[in-house]
């Protein structure tokens, strides 16, 4: 029963079951009520007898009571009690009842008790007569054939509950399994089949169900299988474009590396024009075969992992301004070194430096599309669980169209012409680390970027 539709018919019986419990409290109240009433009727119909003829034969009278059920029976008419009939009592009157202003309450007490009450006693019961022929009645009869009359009927109202329970359980779960469980199975077997191959658009859900939330639900369903087999479709595509990409830079590297050997002799012309052109294409050159290997770089399936290591970052930083500081010319454009000299981090040398040589140089390239005067600078400092490096400029800060896909490989590019290869590639870098990389301000005061390396266990 570990089914949807099998625990429904379990509850559903229980709950049947349980409804039914509640309404047979009062009802065998209501039965006990008729039983007892009936007797005082038919005690009021063999007194009448006695009416009729005011001298009985013994016989006579014990077989009005036999037939009534009761010992005695006591009427008051005109405010004078009179016993009709009677016979002797076995045993003490051990309760007496009166039905006349009994309330449901009482009524629902009373027949409990005399459910859960196995002996037999001698009970009297008092109500009002019927046609108004008195003030009242009251007879004397044993408890025990009412308890048996009680128990009889509970007992066929239990059968008879069980059954509509059973009945009401069967239709309830014939429902449920063809509103409920056969739908939520056709919906199963539709992400199962999608999954099998999830490329393939004839396998997207198809919503039909009439039921509103199962129809929500299929919706739900087309619209994410649609979304994911278009993101696969558009994975495909990257690939296969990366691997074209990789091919044909890994060409254009070859054949770009070639034409830098030609230009270093085209330096050294003494033609005037030659040796002040020469510079610019060299430089041309020089950037084409960097992003020819950042792609590269990229396009492999991961970066080696780090080798750990205490460096001076105060160092790094300067060979990453020297470096940058020769390729602004005649821009005004200063590379500042605000690491501190005694600074020591732990990391890879060797990608520390391509980490800060990315943010260094889109900084500065940043600053020299504005055309304007402006500063770089690398800072770090030493918190309780973390180095904090931070690479800050002057610039116009970045647009929010490069924000979006910031780090998005051939999406995030920030400057015209750009791959975007260099932040992703440096984010790569600094998680390999365990840390992390971040823009934490960008605006027309200038950009900041945030290096976060963890500090750990220092002991080597």
């Amino acid at each position: 029963m570990n089914s949807l539709s099998g625990r429904f018919l379990i509850l559903t019986t229980i709950f049947v079951m349980l409804a039914e419990v509640l309404i047979f409290v009062p009802s065998i109240a209501r039965f006990r009520e008729d039983f007892l009433l009936n007797r005082l009727e038919r005690a009021q119909i063999a007194s009448l007898a006695l009416l009729a003829d005011d001298m009985l034969a013994d016989d006579l009278e014990a077989e009005l009571l036999a037939n009534a059920g009761v010992y005695n029976v006591v009427l008051r008419r005109d405010e004078v009690r009179q016993l009709m009939l009677s016979s002797p009592i076995p045993d003490e009157i051990a309760k007496t009842f009166d039905l006349r202003d009994a309330s449901a309450w009482v009524l629902i007490r009373d027949a409990t008790l005399r459910l859960f009450t196995a002996e037999n006693e001698v009970i009297r019961v008092i109500g009002a007569p019927v046609k108004e022929a008195g003030l009242l009645i009251e007879v004397t009869m044993d408890s025990t054939p009412l308890r048996m009359a009680m128990t009889d009927y509970g007992l066929r109202i239990l059968g008879l509950s069980f059954v509509i329970s059973i009945i009401t359980a069967s239709f309830l779960f014939l429902a449920v399994r063809v509103v409920l469980v056969r739908p939520i199975k056709s919906v199963v077997g539709y992400m199962q089949r999608y999954a099998g191959a999830p490329e393939d658009a004839r396998r997207i859900i198809s919503p039909n169900s009439k039921v509103t939330e199962l129809r929500e639900a299929e919706e739900a369903l087309q619209m994410l299988q649609t979304d994911l087999t278009q993101a696969l479709k558009q994975r495909e595509r990257l690939a296969q474009l990366g691997g074209a990409v990789a091919k044909v830079s890994h060409d254009l590297r070859n054949i770009l590396t070639s034409a830098q050997l030609f230009t270093d002799r085209i330096e050294s012309s003494n033609d005037p024009l030659v040796a002040r052109m020469a510079p610019k294409l060299v430089n041309s050159i020089t950037r084409a075969v960097s992003l020819c290997e950042s792609t590269l770089a990229f396009g492999r399936a991961e970066e080696p992992a780090p080798t750990l290591t205490m460096v001076r970052l105060h160092d790094i930083a300067a060979d990453v301004a020297a470096s940058e500081q020769l390729a602004i010319a005649e821009a005004c454009i200063e590379i500042a070194n605000d690491v501190p000299q005694d600074l020591v981090v732990r990391a890879d040398p060797e990608q520390i430096f391509r980490v800060i040589m990315n943010l260094v140089r889109n900084a500065r390239q940043a600053l020299v599309a504005a055309g304007k005067p402006g500063r770089v600078t690398v800072a770090a400092c030493e918190q309780d669980t973390d180095w904090c490096i931070e690479i800050r400029d002057t610039g116009p800060g970045l647009p929010p169209k490069a924000r979006e896909n910031l780090f998005t490989p051939f999406q995030g590019g920030v400057r015209k012409g750009g791959s975007g290869l260099g932040l992703a590639i440096s984010q790569e870098l600094v998680r390999g680390h365990g840390g992390d990389l971040f823009l934490k301000e960008t605006g027309p005061e200038g950009t900041i970027f945030e290096i976060k390396l963890p500090r750990g266990d220092m002991t080597f």
